[in-house]
This record gives C-alpha cells, sequence and structure tokens, in this order.
C-alpha cells in the first residue's frame, strides 16, 4: 500500500489533494490513504475561527469549509491528529475521533486505528508542562490562557498510549520527541534552523513525553510536524537480549504546505489490498484501554498528581472477548459522519448562527457503546445542565445548549 504523509495543513486541502494528483498522475499509481500531521484546521464557518489559536491576519475560511458543506469531497481516505493550530470548537466535539467530514477522520486527543492491517496510533496536540497534569477543561467561549492550553497534551492521553502492548506500525504526533535530532543530519538541520541551537544544546526541542513513548511503544514508522522542516533519522532502540536484534524507528518530519517546500512523501507499507475494502477500523485493544481508564477522565482546570503506575492496566482475553460482543466483532468505522454547526456560505455577507459548542452523535455513540464519559456532558453537568446528561438524544443536548446557564 502507498501511503501520503503531509506535515502541517494550514487548511490547505485543496492544494495537497491537487498535488497528490500530480504524484499519482507522474508515477502512475494510487494512494491508498492520506495522513496529515497536525495544524489541519477543521474550520466550518467564519465563528470557527475565534476558536484558532493565531493571528488575526491568519485566520482564514481556507478550503475545509467545502468538505464540511459537501461542495467538495476528499478523493482519498484521510487520517489526521490535531496540532496547534486548530478549529478547537468543532475538535472539541470528537475527543475519542470521528469524521469531520466524509472520507476525512479525525483522531481525537489520542486514539489507535487500524488501516487495513496497519496499525496507527496517534497524540494530538503538544506538549507544555505548565498544562500536562490538567484536566480538560476548557470550554468556549476561550480566553486567552484556554484558547492555548487546549491543544496541550494531557498526562492521561499519554498514559493510554503507554498502555499499549501490542505492537505500532505508524505513531503520529504534532511536536517531535526531544532528542531525535541526535540520531539524524544535526548540521543540516540548523542550517536551515539556526535558532534551533540553544534548544537541541539542552535538549528541550521537542517533547519528553513523545521520547518516552518513542522508547515504549518502538513504533516502525514515527510521523511528526510542528516545526516547518523536514528531517529524518533512524532512531536504533536498545537490545532486550543479545539473542534478539534490535528494533528501529524510522522518523521523518515535514514542512508546512507551501510552495517549493518538502511538505509530502508517499511511503510503501503493508501489501496490497482489494481497493474496495480499504478502511478504517477501530482497535480492540484500544477500546479496552479507554473503557478502563474512563476513571481517570478530569475536566477540572487545576494540576493533579501524575496518574499512579498502580494504574497500569493487564487487558486480559476476557476483556478483549467482551469488546468483541459489545461490538459484534465488526470494528470497521462507519461513515456515520453528520454535521453539526452550519457551513459557511461562499458570496454571503451574512455570519450564518452557529453556537459556541455541539454535542456530536459519532461521541455520544463510542461512550455509549463503551459507557465511558464525554468530557463536554461532563462539564455541562459541572454547570448545572444536568437535564442534558439525562437525555437520551444528541439533537435534544444541541437544543438544551441554547439555554442560558
Amino acid at each position: 500500500m502507498k501511503i501520503a504523509i503531509e506535515g502541517c495543513c494550514h487548511g490547505e486541502l485543496d492544494k495537497i489533494y491537487s498535488t497528490i494528483e500530480f504524484i499519482e498522475k507522474e508515477n502512475n499509481y494510487k494512494i491508498d490513504l492520506l495522513i496529515i500531521c497536525g495544524d489541519f484546521q477543521s474550520v466550518r464557518n467564519v465563528k470557527d475561527l475565534e476558536s484558532m489559536a493565531v493571528p488575526e491576519k491568519y485566520r482564514s475560511m481556507c478550503s475545509f469549509w467545502k468538505y464540511y458543506a459537501g461542495i467538495s469531497k476528499a478523493p482519498i481516505l484521510t487520517l489526521f491528529i490535531g496540532g496547534n493550530h486548530e478549529a478547537s470548537t468543532y475538535l472539541k466535539e470528537l475527543p475519542y475521533g470521528g469524521w469531520v467530514a466524509p472520507n476525512i477522520y479525525y483522531m481525537g486527543y489520542a486514539n489507535v486505528i487500524n488501516f487495513n492491517g496497519i496499525r496507527i496510533a496517534g497524540l494530538s496536540g503538544i506538549f507544555k508542562s505548565n498544562d500536562f497534569f490538567k484536566g480538560h477543561y476548557e470550554f468556549p467561549p476561550f480566553n486567552r490562557g484556554s484558547l492555548h492550553s487546549i491543544y496541550h497534551v494531557r498526562n492521561l492521553e499519554t498514559f493510554r498510549l503507554s498502555q499499549i502492548k501490542n505492537p505500532i506500525d505508524i505513531m503520529i504526533t504534532h511536536d517531535w520527541p526531544s532528542g531525535i535530532y541526535h540520531h539524524g543530519n544535526i548540521d543540516e538541520l540548523l542550517r536551515f534552523k539556526p535558532y534551533f541551537a540553544s534548544e537541541i544544546e539542552s535538549n528541550t526541542l521537542g517533547s519528553p513525553e513523545n521520547e518516552k513513548l518513542l522508547k515504549l511503544l518502538k513504533p516502525k514508522y514515527w510521523f511528526s510536524a510542528h516545526l516547518h522542516v523536514k528531517f529524518s533519522c533512524i532512531f536504533k532502540h536498545e537490545k532486550i537480549s543479545e539473542s534478539v536484534e534490535s528494533k528501529t524507528t524510522k522518523f521523518l518530519s515535514l514542512d508546512k504546505c507551501l510552495p517549493r517546500r518538502k511538505f509530502l512523501q508517499v511511503i510503501d507499507i503493508g501489501n496490497e489490498t482489494d481497493p474496495e475494502k480499504k478502511c478504517l477500523s477501530l482497535d480492540p485493544e484500544w477500546l479496552c484501554i479507554l473503557k478502563k481508564t474512563d476513571h481517570l477522565l478530569s475536566v477540572e482546570s487545576y494540576n493533579k498528581a501524575p496518574i499512579d503506575k498502580s494504574e497500569n492496566l493487564t487487558i486480559t482475553d476476557k476483556d478483549l472477548d467482551e469488546i468483541k460482543e459489545d461490538f459484534q466483532d465488526c470494528f470497521e468505522i462507519p461513515p456515520n459522519f453528520k454535521q453539526t454547526a452550519p457551513p459557511h456560505r461562499e458570496n454571503s455577507n451574512e455570519q450564518v448562527e452557529s453556537k459556541d459548542i455541539y454535542l456530536n452523535e459519532q461521541t455520544t455513540l463510542i461512550c455509549e457503546m463503551l459507557n465511558i464519559r464525554d468530557p463536554i456532558r461532563v462539564i455541562l453537568e459541572k454547570k448545572g445542565k444536568t437535564s442534558i446528561i439525562t437525555e437520551s438524544t444528541t439533537q435534544l443536548y444541541n437544543d438544551l445548549l441554547d439555554e442560558d446557564d
């Protein structure tokens, strides 16, 4: 299979898809999956721009809204994680992942997804130590602090990822693992980004949590973006024993989508499969992890103690059998995208009326299937809207969101 990797999207979906079309024609092959490593900017309408942490001059509708509205259709199955420049009100609806438009799937705060035998893990956001031990408390309208903290990685997600025992083929993060630059051509990196020198010297460039996950999960590939430069290396893991060959991780970071920038690369991975059967599937082990760690979910704005090692999980055959029974042994993700906020109207002087936040039926479904909680509903319950928690349909939840606090 051929998988295209793209660095920072910055809302330029049309340009990315046209580049892929050009590559396919030039090389006479088809790309099976597109992975975007953050800064996707899933802006549905003008109001969504208010939740994007970028200077005013960069707040642009770009092209995603056309895919959301159904005017355009993604020509290739697209999978992405969040970065630090996102339409946070929309992504907040999908903490466990979901379709943001037909054929475009967001991985949520963290996730493991299967694509035709390829196991893909993802972690959205960037690391900031000040917010790492906080809960997912952010709720629109955002203030200056929460506008930025909402995309900061939390201890809960890295803990969940650390519980994975089965092999990972691809790991996707927005920021780099700390220290990864020591395993490639640092001189070439500094030639393009000389201001990285002090952070490299102090080993503070990148995420220390990503470094831990790299050494723990040992994926075959690790893809990142964020620093707007192409950089690749091979990370050699420590040997477990002399009789076992040490594993390696191929690391690649790519630039943002601009002319004459190295923002896209195609890799061959896995075997050729039936074009009609190329789909995304939920991962049973990950579903077990979500279910068994729901009690650790927090929506508090203060720092909590690090998650204790006593919380480490053992996923048993019984756990997996129960998940298989609950899902009737069918983990293929259905194409159940549905608009929540109204889409932008081109060539219209009227701004569409959009609420601060919506509850998403995709999140409702996965929460009901796993008996886990939606962070938005937990926050609403704290705000005193307990009726929203007990009602049975997402549409009614969204109607109730129009009520005053």
